[in-house]
């Protein structure tokens, strides 16, 4: 397959300078996106609004700089993303706009409006083909990022419990993925929990939103209720303990090539552009109403036509990046036994993965891993 090309900046500003929103639109620009056609077009920016408590979330200053260079090419913007499976405040459409207002995503502040790609109660999705897969032959994806003329995703790449790091695949697969898109592509494995290790602390009990934990007040012990489960996995980032864990070795590399397969449904044979920022790089989700230190420091802004390659540019500046002192990540490098996996996303959470999302997202023609680093000054 052709090299991709990947454009990339950093965030150092010289005093008087530009600042980081008009850098990101000098890279965007580079970049191409004026080569797609978004006059008189809707154009869906598909981005994570952060969890309430969660500060790691990309700011929507970031959000105002894209939204600028969309109405400057003639194209209609709105900010989207879809509902979600577990407990939060971004469950359903009325408290998903109102995380969203909280966290900084107005019209007055992003320049656009904001729209629930799923609707209401994320039941408003739409079927479509996934070209070429091999584990689905559709993807339930939220309506309102379909009915876009033009996708663009904004991403803040970031650390991840699960699937090892949060890039543009993940935002765009897991993200556009109705509240049932979502559980298709994360019902493949379900956790256990080790009764030595569980403190019955409960903490896991309020990250469940499928009836799937049950407290044994003899015991007080949890328990999984392997019924209800549908893999979701947000028990498993919730333990201090690390008393939860997958049982099925294959479920995180199942959950990434089904990610791949719905994120090849989105872009599928339409105008698209993405973005990546590797700024405040947390070790878990946008998707957690905490944020821990960030595992590496700031490292830059990327920007190409192709989401795969640009994951791959990402992960690849990660990985020469040395990791943040005092981090999850600097702090497990430091346990007795410490086993170096040589990749400083597996070292910060040791259950997760992610080189088989990128594996299959090339064997299905998502894009290429192989890329040409452009750097902006």
């Amino acid at each position: 397959m052709q090299k991709a090309t990947v454009y990339f900046t950093d965030f150092h500003t010289p005093p008087f300078g530009d600042s980081l929103p008009q850098k990101l639109k000098k890279l965007i620009k580079k970049a191409g996106i004026g080569q797609l056609d978004m006059d008189g077009k809707f154009v869906a920016i598909k981005m994570h609004f952060g969890e309430l408590g969660n500060v790691s979330y990309l700011r929507p200053n970031y959000a105002k700089a894209v939204v600028d260079v969309v109405k400057e090419l003639g194209g209609k913007p709105f900010l989207t993303d879809c509902n979600t499976l577990y407990p939060g405040k971004r469950k359903n459409a009325l408290e998903h706009l109102e995380c969203a207002w909280e966290n900084g995503f107005t019209p007055l502040s992003a320049g656009c409006p904001v729209i629930i790609g799923d609707g209401l109660k994320g039941t408003d999705d739409i079927e479509v083909p996934v070209v070429g897969g091999e584990y689905l032959k559709s993807a339930k994806i939220g309506r309102a990022v379909m009915d876009a003329d033009v996708f663009i995703s904004l991403t803040h790449f970031k650390g991840h419990e699960m699937t090892g790091f949060g890039g543009a695949i993940k935002n765009i697969g897991m993200g556009c993925g109705s509240r049932a898109g979502k559980n298709e592509q994360h019902r493949n494995g379900h956790p256990d929990i080790d009764p030595d290790l569980c403190r019955g602390c409960k903490r896991c009990l309020r990250e469940c939103a499928n009836n799937a934990l049950v407290f044994d007040e003899q015991t007080r012990k949890m328990h999984v209720n392997q019924e209800n489960c549908v893999g979701c996995g947000r028990c498993v980032g919730s333990c201090n303990f690390d008393a939860i864990a997958f049982k099925d070795s294959a479920a995180n590399a199942m959950l990434n090539r089904r990610m791949a397969e719905y994120a090849k449904a989105v872009v599928d044979g339409r105008p698209q552009f993405h973005i990546s920022l590797v700024v405040d790089v947390s070790p878990n989700c946008d998707c957690h109403g905490e944020n821990d230190v960030p595992i590496l420091p700031n490292l830059g802004m990327f920007a190409s036509f192709d989401p795969l390659a640009l994951d791959q540019a990402c992960v690849d500046a990660c990985m020469k990046a040395s990791p943040m002192p005092g981090s999850q990540l600097a702090r497990n490098m430091q346990k007795p036994g410490f086993v170096d996996h040589h990749d400083h996303f597996t070292n910060s959470t040791p259950d997760s993965e992610w080189e088989t999302c990128l594996e299959h997202a090339e064997k299905i023609g998502l894009g290429s891993r192989q890329y040409e680093l452009v750097v902006m000054k």
